[in-house]
């Protein structure tokens, strides 16, 4: 049985430094996989490859069985595959509601005629979105609904506009959902909450997900399977338990350790 994702070999340099380096990595469909690791030790840069953002030096991304190398990124969500950022990133003067229709637009059939000329078919898929959006943000409680639906992104505190970009990213109907750093910034509460939505984005909606969190109560909790990246390269892979407990991610993180004295 083939994977969901498949990255074979995969290298990225800037200027002769390897961000990446012969890296290898798979996603099963209905897995949740932790990706950590220290500063700088390339987890963005691999997720930016992914979606098309950085084109590797070489080795190959496959999803489904198809390469996604050269692709621009808005083919590769069109392929199934949506992610969130580091640092959010919304359309802060457009309301709630248009953040995540306008997500939708990989997926529109109608094209400019329709909606120059107001058919009954653009109108209709224009209703479908809409529907789709509410029902997106639905996911999230009463946050991001009612009275909000038609109020600018700005207004969101920070954890909400967190809660909206992912909602902007299962809008497109993904199979594979790139989560970078979801519960960066938030305190205590909000990343506990935000742990069991990421849970039931499994389990209610179907979603396969990869995440980059520094979080390790999170990565803990939510994660089937967690790999650890140190200067581009695997470190460690297994179950949370095996990869926190292994000496070398140990030291990727606090630094070597002090040698005994005699």
């Amino acid at each position: 049985m083939s994977h969901l994702l498949e990255i074979d070999s995969l290298s990225v340099t800037f200027g002769g430094l390897h961000a990446l380096k012969d890296l290898d990595f798979h996603v099963d469909e209905g897995e949740i996989v932790g990706v950590i690791g220290p500063n700088g030790a390339g987890k963005t840069t691999f997720f930016n490859m992914i979606s098309g953002m950085v084109t590797p030096t070489s080795g190959d991304i496959r999803f489904e069985g198809q390469s996604l190398i050269g692709l621009d990124p808005n083919q590769v969500t069109q392929r199934g595959i949506a992610r969130t950022f580091q640092n959010v990133r919304l359309f802060a003067n457009m309301t709630i509601l248009e953040n995540v229709m306008v997500s939708q637009h990989c997926r529109t059939k109608q094209g400019i005629w329709g909606s120059l000329l107001n058919t009954s078919g653009f109108r209709k898929e224009e209703q479908e979105i809409r529907e789709h959006a509410e029902e997106v943000l639905g996911f999230f409680g009463s946050r991001l609904v009612g009275f909000r639906l038609g109020q600018p992104a700005s207004v969101l505190s920070y954890a909400n506009r967190r809660r909206l970009e992912i909602a902007r990213a299962m809008a497109t109907r993904p199979k594979l959902i790139l989560l970078d750093e979801p519960v960066a910034g938030m305190n205590p509460k909000e990343s506990a909450e935000l742990t069991g939505l990421i849970g039931k984005l499994r389990s209610e909606w179907g979603f396969t997900i990869v995440l980059i969190e520094h979080d390790m109560n999170v990565v803990r909790d939510v994660s089937d399977r967690v790999v650890c990246l140190d200067h581009g390269e695997t470190l460690a892979q297994g179950s949370f338990e095996e990869v926190s407990n292994d000496p070398a991610v140990i030291e990727a993180y606090l630094g070597r350790p002090l040698e005994k004295k005699a």
